[in-house]
């Protein structure tokens, strides 16, 4: 079952910049085959950007305390996203590890692929987008630590200026424990595969 974009509204002016932008590169935004595109891309660009509609720590809201004394690591390996950053708007591709040290309470794990979502739903950079996953699961649970790793390829660095497909770049944010304790961080790195 296939899904449809939903029919966001997109201003005439919007439109009319993304004739400018096309007219710039050297097309003519009239020609059949891009008549359509000022609408398909301004609705493209409100669906990567959503994270500006939402709060990413209101998915921390909702937590369970009744998980058997279970006061171990909680780890969610691997989690695919999407941003673009904000000095070129290319594509930011890649994926995030992101685990804490419960206290008393945990949150449902879709939770916290969500506040990476909604972080990365924005223009970014990858340093910053590492901290605020942190700080928001940080501040929010109030967790004995926080640990986020970040690996992704930047479209602005492999499909323009130093053209280098392949590269990745990492970014890790530790948080609490996983900070001060050399036996946690080794632990919490040893099970993201780092």
């Amino acid at each position: 079952m296939s899904q449809t974009s939903p029919k966001i509204p997109v201003p005439d002016d919007v439109q009319e910049a993304i004739r400018t932008l096309i007219r710039w590169a050297g097309d003519d935004p009239g020609r059949e085959g891009l008549l359509d595109t000022p609408l398909r891309v301004g609705r493209a660009w409100k669906e990567y950007c959503r994270g500006y509609t939402e709060d990413p720590a209101t998915h921390l809201a909702r937590t369970f305390a009744e998980v058997g004394g279970y006061h171990e690591l909680v780890l969610l390996k691997d989690i695919p996203f999407h941003s673009h950053c904000e000095h070129h708007m290319a594509p930011i591709t890649g994926k995030a590890s992101i685990a804490y040290m419960p206290t008393d309470k945990v949150v449902g794990i879709s939770k916290l692929a969500r506040v990476l979502h909604g972080f990365a739903q924005r223009f970014q950079v990858q340093e910053r987008l590492t901290a605020e996953v942190a700080n928001c699961i940080y501040d929010h649970l109030k967790p004995e630590g926080v640990a986020v790793v970040i690996e992704a390829q930047h479209g602005c660095m492999t499909g323009r200026g130093v053209r280098t497909p392949g590269v990745a770049m990492m970014t890790s944010k530790l948080l609490g424990c996983f900070l001060d304790d050399h036996g946690s961080r080794k632990e919490v790195m040893s099970l993201m595969g780092y």
